[in-house]
């Protein structure tokens, strides 16, 4: 479980840092362009998520609990024991806690992945973002995501079921190749949550629990 820990933390924080070498975005065929659409109108459909997750790493390693996301800004992944993690998203952060150590770790949200599925406004293919694959199995769309300016070492790619169209996973690859995957259960969008939940009190140097 630590491994895992390690893993996803080291994932988050290599994308925050950095993209790596530019690579040339493939040409979006119409189909992809109307798939992009697709789930753009879906992703703007709604402000607020809830839902069980199962997190899962290359190395074998996973995890479970609960996220909770409503938009602009704002995320919770509320992991259950003996998982000792917890990220906030409050606005203008992505707060990493790891309740073995005594300091929280904050990340600038428009700098992680986390940030693309908390705006206001969710656009795939903009100034900031570009599709580097779309890919199509039964029933599933995948649409993978860099940086525009500074891609190359770190991807997030979306995963929607199309019957109903739904986001049901999303996967972070650094660049090691290393995968971390949160795949989503029981998802209810449109439902209303205490924003308490966005709110992270730093519990940690009193050896506490953040609820």
């Amino acid at each position: 479980m630590v491994v895992l820990m390690r893993s996803f933390f080291l994932s988050l924080f290599i994308l925050t840092l950095s993209f790596g070498i530019a690579q040339t975005a493939p040409k979006l065929t119409d189909q992809d362009k109307t798939d992009i659409a697709t789930a753009e109108t879906y992703l703007n459909g709604f402000s607020s998520l809830k839902a069980h997750f199962l997190q899962f790493s290359d190395n074998g390693g996973q995890a479970e609990g609960t996220a909770y996301l409503s938009r602009p800004g704002h995320l919770r992944l509320q992991y259950d024991p003996p998982t000792e993690l917890l990220l906030v998203a409050d606005g203008s952060f992505l707060i990493v806690e790891d309740r073995r150590y005594d300091n929280p770790s904050y990340i600038p949200l428009d700098s992680t992945p986390a940030g693309v599925l908390v705006r206001d406004k969710i656009k795939l293919v903009n100034g900031d973002l570009s599709v580097t694959k779309i890919q199509h199995q039964p029933g599933v769309l995948s649409i993978s995501l860099t940086d525009s300016k500074d891609s190359g070492q770190g991807e997030l790619t979306l995963v929607f079921a199309e019957k109903p169209f739904q986001l049901k996973q999303w996967q972070i690859v650094d660049a090691q190749n290393q995968t971390t995957t949160v795949s989503l259960f029981d998802v209810q969008t449109g439902i209303t949550l205490d924003q308490k939940l966005f709110v992270y009190k730093n519990t940690l140097s009193n050896k506490g629990i953040n609820q």
